[in-house]
């Protein structure tokens, strides 16, 4: 092997400028530098060790940025940061300060298209083309790569269905790989895996159906191969379709022996492949497995109780009922809307559905929540997990609108657990008969009761609705928490000289609010301060000054929580700084009472 390459290629300018022969050396040397960097810094490896030859390729052939090349979901597309003038940097990925783990058009020309969330790049693409046609710039190639996961959604069809009768230059390359997250699912998984094995007829091609112009499956690791073909389609006009398979984790042995551990699998040993062992023993639960393990029990007990999840089976612990119930959980893949009118469906006939969502993704679902369960007020338990500030993923991650844009809907009980006790207790007494939709929201990561699942698993006790809890009582200020940003309070109030004049109350409900409590607060106390790793606009904060201003009463109210602005990337602890709504921050803004 010559010298290095990848160390010379700062652009696509640089990398056009090498003989085709020398790729295959580019691909192994831009495998090996994710490998050292996520190994170290941690982030979505599987994804884009599977694209290395095909991102290669594509900025070989097509003249980005002026060629415009969108990436759905941005898993795959460090590869394609690292071609595009962010080598240098590319260790600050994820991090405080540093570069966005997905595309973002703000930080790179090359970025031509915000994602985070899955199957927008198929319509964002076309929309490029579409506006290219009516400049007059018939020549401009558009591209959108999407996984076999992503496009089994409902908007990436609507994009294949709207571009089929259109002109435009857009190119659609699928990137099969069989699995997200988690493996794909769905009979187009079926269809896919048949056109693989060469068992589909071509007169039935389901994206020639579309009016597409289809070519492959082709082997997206023969760099020559994918080259040959792209510079082909180039000159094709209107939609074109091409199925190109590989393998998520390619180069790295133990990431293609079990994608999904290595799709985000934190640090471990670049030369090795072992994942660095975390210390987890008498460590406390994530609520995810909270979640998890307590379905799983109350579903044991229960035969009419159903689980839903858009794709996330092992990230929302779903996969322990999946496991011991494959009757009665299901994955739909990445069809959020299909989730939520699903479960209204299962609901109607009496059943007791379980619909986990990441806080951040039950925005693609919105309609479905309203209209098709809270207008019907039928009882469907949304449990969303991720909530809050999730960290190194960003603006597109982060669940920090859900309070705000549930809790205005008719019909909605909005429940935020502070530990892992209550968060089984809601799930418990969601299943007792409630009339309405109830959403219950709860953060990544960890609680704080190590032993939890040996002490408190099976230990129900019934939530009354509506209901806050008194934690701490003081004379002078009241600080009403939501949620697990209860446990800064608690740790600020601890280190404190003034404990006596602050009072705590746990507001778990947002919705509906404990009026009696409130009146009791503001008619004895003058300073109240609300927190919660919300949005400040429209969340709990401002369910409580319009019960402030409802009831005519004066009290100083100061809302803590996410400011008006979209969170960029970093870790909790970090961003929480940022809001001032750690546990320093907190001390130093109780302390001057």
């Amino acid at each position: 092997m010559s010298a290095n390459l990848l160390q010379n290629i700062n652009s696509p300018t640089d990398l056009r400028l090498l003989d085709e022969a020398q790729l295959p050396q580019v691909a192994q040397e831009l495998r090996n530098f994710i490998i050292a960097i996520v190994a170290a810094k941690e982030g979505h490896l599987g994804a884009s060790l599977g694209v290395v030859e095909l991102t290669i390729a594509l900025h070989y052939v097509f003249d980005t940025p002026n060629d415009l090349l969108v990436w759905d979901v941005g898993h795959q597309a460090y590869g394609h940061k690292i071609l595009t003038e962010r080598r240098e940097n590319f260790h600050t990925n994820r991090q405080l300060g540093g570069i966005s783990g997905f595309p973002k058009r703000g930080e790179s020309i090359y970025d031509t298209f915000g994602v985070g969330h899955s199957s927008t790049s198929i319509s964002a693409a076309l929309g490029m083309a579409i506006a290219s046609n009516l400049k007059g710039d018939y020549d401009k190639q558009h591209i959108a790569v999407i996984g076999d996961a992503s496009i089994a959604s409902g908007m990436a069809f609507e994009g294949l269905n709207h571009a089929g009768v259109t002109d435009a230059n857009l190119l659609v390359i699928l990137n099969d790989n069989a699995i997200g997250i988690d493996p794909s699912v769905g009979a187009l998984k079926k269809y896919l895996t048949a056109v693989k094995e060469g068992k589909n007829p071509r007169q039935n091609n389901m994206i020639k159906s579309l009016n597409f112009d289809y070519s492959g499956p082709i082997d997206g690791h023969d760099i020559f191969a994918v080259i040959k073909e792209l510079k082909r389609l180039q000159k094709i006009k209107g939609p074109k379709f091409l199925h190109v398979i590989t393998t998520k984790g390619k180069g790295l042995k133990q990431a293609e022996e079990d994608q999904v551990k290595y799709h985000a699998p934190g640090k471990f040993d670049a030369s090795t492949g072992e994942i660095h062992k975390k210390i987890e023993e008498n460590l406390p639960p994530k609520y995810q497995d909270v979640f998890g393990l307590t379905l799983l029990d109350l579903a044991r007990k229960n035969e009419k109780i159903i689980g839903i999840t858009p794709a996330m089976p092992s990230g929302s612990s779903l996969n322990f009922m999946m496991d011991e119930f494959p009757e009665r959980a299901f994955d739909v893949g990445i069809a959020e809307q299909h989730a939520v009118t699903l479960a209204a469906g299962m609901a109607t006939q009496g059943m007791i559905v379980y619909c986990n969502i990441y806080s951040t993704f039950l925005q693609r679902a919105y309609d479905q929540v309203i209209h098709d369960v809270a207008l019907q007020n039928l009882h469907v338990i949304f449990c969303l997990d991720r909530a809050g500030l999730v960290g190194e993923d960003g603006a597109t991650h982060h669940g920090v609108f859900d309070l705000a844009y549930l809790r205005c809907i008719p019909n909605m009980i909005v429940y935020a657990p502070r530990n892992e006790i209550e968060l089984q207790n809601i799930l418990y007494t969601a299943q007792l008969g409630l009339h309405h939709p109830i959403t219950i929201r709860y953060p990544r990561g960890r609680g704080i009761i190590p032993n939890w699942q040996s002490l408190y698993l099976g230990q129900y006790q019934e939530i009354a609705i509506g209901k806050s809890i008194c934690i701490k009582e003081g004379s002078q200020v009241a600080v009403l928490s939501n949620g697990t940003i209860a446990n800064n309070v608690t740790l600020a109030l601890a280190k404190i000289k003034k404990m006596k004049l602050i009072g705590h109350y746990d507001f778990a409900f947002v919705k509906p609010l404990d009026e009696n409590q409130l009146h009791l607060i503001f008619e004895s106390i003058e300073n109240i301060i609300t927190i919660e790793d919300g949005t400040v606009q429209g969340g709990f904060g401002s369910a409580i000054l319009e019960f402030a201003a409802r009831h005519h009463y004066t009290s100083k109210i100061n809302v803590l929580g996410i400011p008006d602005e979209f969170i960029q990337q970093g870790n909790v602890a970090e961003l929480q700084q940022y809001c001032k709504i750690d546990v320093k921050s907190l001390e130093i803004l109780f302390s001057n009472f």
